[in-house]
């Protein structure tokens, strides 16, 4: 930038000095961006609470009960499951403090293959406490 000075003979600068101004008009600019509200984009959402239903703990402390149908459906405590399900509820339930009881309830029209593959996770499952419920339906075969 050039600057000037007076002149020879002593005539005062006829130049403005624009420091100040550009100082007042930082700050004014400064001010304005404080001043406007923070513009807050927001979706509303309806997101379910746990608090109502809390998810319910598929083992229970006391006994399970694993149940095979004629068609060959584990079932864990009455709901539907697969065999790796299976073996994570068998390995949470292991870790309890008391082990709660296994009960298997296999249908006699259950097919001896299915009834196997359970007690094959069972067995990997290191399970302890376990035993058969209706032994009496299997009278008539």
């Amino acid at each position: 930038m050039a600057m000037s000075s007076g002149s020879a003979e002593g005539e005062p600068m006829m130049d403005i000095n624009t420091t100040p101004l550009i100082d007042v008009m930082l700050v004014l600019l400064i001010m304005f961006i404080i001043t406007i509200p923070i513009q807050t984009h927001a979706v509303k959402l309806d997101l379910p609470s746990n608090q109502a239903n809390p998810p319910k703990n598929p083992v229970q402390a006391d006994k399970n009960k694993v149940t095979i149908d004629a068609a060959g459906q584990v079932y864990w405590n009455g709901t539907p499951i697969d065999l790796k399900t299976l073996r994570q509820y068998l390995d949470i339930s292991q870790q309890m403090n008391p082990i709660p009881e296994l009960h298997l309830q296999p249908d006699p029209q259950a097919r001896y293959v299915v009834v196997d593959e359970v007690l094959a996770v069972t067995k990997r499952a290191q399970v302890e406490k376990m035993g058969f419920v209706g032994n009496e339906a299997y009278a008539n075969y």
